[in-house]
C-alpha cells in the first residue's frame, strides 16, 4: 500500500492483512516504550503518543477480534525487568498498570463494560473513589506482624528491585515503620514515591551547580568523580533517588510518599476501597487529601474538570485522575485483563505542545530488520523538559504529515517524556525544502529494504548478514526482560560481535573458552588501572553461568520470534510446560489441520497471525539449528504455577461453551486461570474439562464424542470452590 499512513485511516477501512501488520508494529513500539520508561527512567515517546498507540491498538482489536495479539497493549505486562545492582523481590500479587480514557464518552463506555461483565442493571449505583494520578515511582511495601520488612519497585509487574534500605531513609511520617495492632499478619501496601515541584527545582539547581563545579575541576586537570546527571523532571528525580546504590545519597533527597492500594493480604482489611484508605491513614500513612468518594459514575466528569483546573496550582505533578470501583468484592470479581484491572481506569489530561526545527531524520535498524525513522530536532523546552528526539514510526507517517528536514514542527508532550510531531507549520517551510526520500537500502549492510505486502514498515533483506539485525537480536536476547545477563550491555555485545566471538545466542554461553583473549582487551582484564575492571571478565562469565536455567517464558521471549512478546511467551510456556514439549508441538503444528495446529490456535490470546509466526519460525532450518544449539547450553525450567496446590484445575485444559447463568464467560475464564487452568477456545483430545452452559452446541457434542469430562455450570462452581 502507498499513500497516507494506515494510522490515518479508521480501523473499519483496513484490510485484514493491514490490520495484522499494524498490530505488529504497535506491539513492538509499545514494548520498547515500556522498557524505556519503567526500566531506564528515560522515556523515548510522550505519554500522549504512548496513549494514542494503545488506543489505536484497542480500536483495531475491537474491529478484528480474531487478530488480537497477546503482546498487544491489552495483554502485555507493564514495566520492565529489575535493574542491575539490586536484589530482586517477588511481589505476592502482581503490580499491574492501568488502561486510560480521555473523555466523558470513553469513561461511560468503561462503566458500561463493568455492568456487562457483572451483569448489573442500569439502576445499580456504581460508586467510585477518585484519586489524582501522581507522577512518581510506584513501590510495594511488605509488612509482617505489623513491622515494615521490605520495599520494592514495580519492576516488570511480578518482580521488582529490592530498595528496602533506601525506603528506610524516608521519614516516619512518609513511611510508617509499624502499623496498628489490627493489621494483618502479612500485607502489601502500595503507593507512589514522588518529589514536589518546589523540592525538585531546588534539587535540580543544586545538581546543576555541582555539575558546573565538576566541569571546572575537569578543565583544570583535577581528578573528578562520576558524571552528575541533572534530572529532567520530578518523576525522574524521584526514581533516580530511590535507585541509588548508596542509601545515604537517597537520605539527602526530599522524597514524599502517598499510599493508595493494597497487594496481597493474609486477612481482609475493609469492604470498600474508601474504608481501606481510611485504614491506611489510621495506620500512619499519608493518603492524597484530594482523593474523593464519588456517589456514582456521573460525578466523575465534574471531578475531572475540577482537577484539570487545579492541576497547575498543585505542589506535585499529576497527569490525570484514577477512578476505582469502591466495592472490593466487585474489584475481586472483575479481576484483570492482560495488563490492567477491569475495575479501575486513568482519565488522562490533554497534552502540552511547543514548536522547534527538524534538523535531520535518522534511520535505525531493529532486530527484525524494520527500518524506523527518528526525528532529530533543535532542543526545545516542552512543559519544563528539554527534548530533542521523536519517533516518526514509518515512511507512511512521514508522508502523511509531509515532514521535511528544515521544517518547523509542532511537538506534543504529556507527562515527562520526549514528544511526538503533531504537525508541520507550512508557512515557515524553507523555499528549497524537498520531501524526505525514504531509503530503499539498509543503512547498516546495504541490502535492499523492501516493504512486504500489507505492512507499514520497510525491512532489510540482509537477514543473517546484516550486522544491525544480528547485534539487535543479541541485545534483545540478553536484555533484562529476556535472559537478563548482567554485564552484557549494548557496548559489550557490540564489542564481542565485532571481535567475532558472538554470532549466535549459544556463543554467549561458550565465551569461557575465550576468557584469556578477552582479558587482554583494554578495560577488560588485569592490565586495567581500575581494580573493578580487572574483574570484568570473571564477573561476566559468572553472570552468564547464572542464566543457564532460565524460566521457560523468558527463554521463549529471548528468542526474538516476531510477534512473540513477554505476554505471549508466558502463555506458551504455561500451556506447553517444557521446552521439549513446546518444540515438539510447534514442529507438529506446521501441518495445516493437524491437532497440534488446532491446539496452538485455540490458546486464549494466541491469534492466527501469532500462530503463523511460530509455525514460520520452526519451519526455518536455520532457526531450528540455532535453537537446538542453544538448548545444548541452557536448560529452561517451566514457569512456576501460582495456583493453589489442591485446585482440581491446576495444569488442566478447560473449554467453556454455551451461555452461563451465574457469571459471564469472561469472568468464568478469568477465574479458571486464577486456579491454574489453561483456557482454550476449541475442544480436542488434550482438553481435560468442558464446561457447558445453556444452548451449548458443537463443542459439547465433540466433547461427548471424545469421551471428555463434561461439567455443568453448577458442577464447575462446586469444583472451583465458588459454591
Amino acid at each position: 500500500m502507498t499513500g497516507p499512513a494506515l494510522r490515518a485511516r479508521p480501523p473499519g477501512a483496513l484490510t485484514q492483512d493491514e490490520a495484522v501488520a499494524e498490530l505488529a508494529a504497535l506491539a513492538a513500539e509499545i514494548a520498547a516504550a515500556d522498557i524505556a520508561y519503567h526500566q531506564h527512567d528515560a522515556p523515548e515517546i510522550t505519554d500522549a503518543e504512548y496513549d494514542a498507540l494503545r488506543r489505536r491498538n484497542a480500536e483495531i482489536e475491537a474491529r478484528f477480534p480474531a487478530l488480537k495479539r497477546a503482546d498487544s497493549p491489552s495483554e502485555a505486562s507493564p514495566g520492565a525487568a529489575p535493574a542491575a545492582g539490586f536484589a530482586k523481590s517477588q511481589h505476592r500479587t502482581p503490580m499491574l498498570s492501568l488502561d486510560n480514557v480521555f473523555g466523558p464518552e470513553e469513561f461511560v463506555e468503561f462503566t458500561r463494560t463493568i455492568r456487562r461483565f457483572l451483569r448489573l442493571p442500569e439502576e445499580e449505583v456504581l460508586r467510585f473513589v477518585a484519586e489524582p494520578k501522581i507522577d512518581g515511582l510506584s513501590v510495594n511495601l511488605t509488612y509482617e506482624n505489623g513491622a515494615f520488612v521490605k520495599g520494592a519497585t514495580r519492576g516488570d509487574g511480578t518482580q521488582g528491585e529490592d530498595i528496602t534500605r533506601n525506603l528506610e531513609t524516608l521519614r516516619e511520617m512518609e513511611l510508617p515503620r509499624r502499623l496498628g495492632p489490627d493489621a494483618p499478619a502479612q500485607i502489601e501496601i502500595r503507593g507512589e514515591v514522588f518529589m514536589t515541584k518546589a523540592d525538585f527545582l531546588a534539587f535540580r539547581d543544586e545538581q546543576a551547580r555541582l555539575a558546573e563545579e565538576r566541569e571546572q575541576r575537569r578543565e583544570r586537570g583535577e581528578k573528578v568523580g562520576p558524571e552528575i546527571r541533572i534530572p529532567a523532571n520530578p518523576r525522574n528525580a524521584a526514581a533516580g533517588s530511590l535507585r541509588q546504590l548508596d542509601p545515604e545519597v537517597t537520605a539527602r533527597r526530599p522524597l514524599r510518599f502517598f499510599a493508595y492500594a493494597q497487594g496481597a493480604s493474609s486477612a481482609p482489611v475493609a469492604e470498600t476501597h474508601w474504608d481501606y484508605l481510611a485504614t491506611l491513614k489510621r495506620w500512619g500513612f499519608r493518603v492524597n487529601p484530594l482523593s474523593a468518594l464519588l456517589p456514582d459514575e456521573h460525578a466523575a466528569e465534574a471531578f475531572q474538570a475540577r482537577m484539570t483546573g487545579e492541576r497547575a496550582g498543585l505542589d506535585y505533578d499529576i497527569d490525570g485522575v484514577v477512578y476505582k470501583i469502591d466495592r472490593l468484592e466487585w474489584q475481586t470479581r472483575l479481576g484483570f485483563v492482560g495488563r490492567a484491572p477491569r475495575w479501575a481506569t486513568a482519565w488522562k489530561f490533554p497534552a502540552e505542545q511547543a514548536m522547534t526545527t527538524l534538523l535531520r531524520i535518522e534511520i535505525q535498524v531493529g532486530r527484525t530488520g524494520a527500518l524506523t525513522p527518528r526525528a532529530v530536532m533543535q532542543p526545545v523546552n516542552v512543559g519544563g523538559v528539554m527534548v530533542q528526539h521523536a519517533t516518526l514510526h514509518n515512511e507512511d507517517e512521514i508522508a502523511r504529515k509531509d515532514v521535511r528536514i528544515g521544517d518547523t514542527v509542532v511537538l506534543q508532550r504529556a507527562g515527562d517524556v520526549i514528544p511526538q510531531i503533531v504537525s508541520v507549520v507550512l508557512e515557515r517551510r524553507p523555499a528549497d525544502s524537498q520531501p524526505f526520500a525514504f531509503p530503499d537500502r539498509c543503512p547498516a549492510c546495504g541490502s535492499h529494504a523492501v516493504r512486504p505486502p500489507g505492512e507499514v514498515v520497510k525491512r532489510c533483506t540482509g537477514g543473517l548478514i546484516c550486522p544491525a539485525q544480528t547485534v539487535e537480536r543479541l541485545k534483545h536476547f540478553v536484555a533484562r526482560n529476556a535472559m537478563d545477563i548482567e554485564g552484557l550491555g549494548e557496548e559489550n555485545i557490540q564489542k564481542l560481535h565485532d571481535e567475532g566471538l558472538v554470532r549466535s545466542p549459544a556463543d554467549i554461553f561458550r565465551l569461557g573458552t575465550h576468557a584469556e583473549r578477552m582479558r587482554g582487551w583494554e578495560g577488560w582484564g588485569a592490565r586495567s588501572k581500575r581494580g573493578e575492571e580487572a574483574k570484568k571478565v570473571t564477573n561476566l562469565l559468572a553472570a552468564i553461568e547464572a542464566r543457564r536455567a532460565p524460566p521457560l517464558d523468558r527463554f521463549i521471549f529471548a528468542l526474538g520470534i516476531r510477534r512473540i512478546g513477554e505476554a505471549n511467551a508466558k502463555l506458551l510456556a504455561r500451556h506447553y510446560g517444557s521446552l521439549a514439549e513446546w518444540r515438539e508441538r510447534m514442529l507438529a503444528a506446521r501441518i495445516i489441520g493437524s491437532e497440534a495446529r488446532e491446539e496452538l490456535g485455540s490458546i486464549q490470546g494466541i491469534g492466527p497471525a501469532i500462530a503463523q509466526e511460530l509455525v514460520d519460525f520452526f519451519d526455518e532450518p536455520r532457526n531450528l539449528a540455532a535453537l537446538d544449539d542453544l538448548a545444548q547450553e541452557v536448560s529452561p525450567v517451566p514457569v512456576a504455577s501460582t495456583a493453589a496446590a489442591d485446585s482440581p484445575f491446576a495444569g488442566k485444559t478447560l473449554v467453556f461453551t454455551g451461555t452461563l447463568e451465574t457469571m459471564t464467560r469472561p469472568e468464568a475464564e478469568a477465574r479458571a486461570e486464577t486456579l491454574g487452568a489453561k483456557v482454550t477456545k476449541s475442544v480436542s483430545s488434550r482438553t481435560d474439562f468442558v464446561v457447558v452452559g445453556a444452548d451449548a452446541g458443537s463443542k459439547a457434542r465433540k466433547a461427548t464424542e471424545l469421551g471428555l469430562r463434561v461439567l455443568t455450570e453448577t458442577e464447575w462452581r462446586e469444583l472451583a470452590g465458588f459454591g
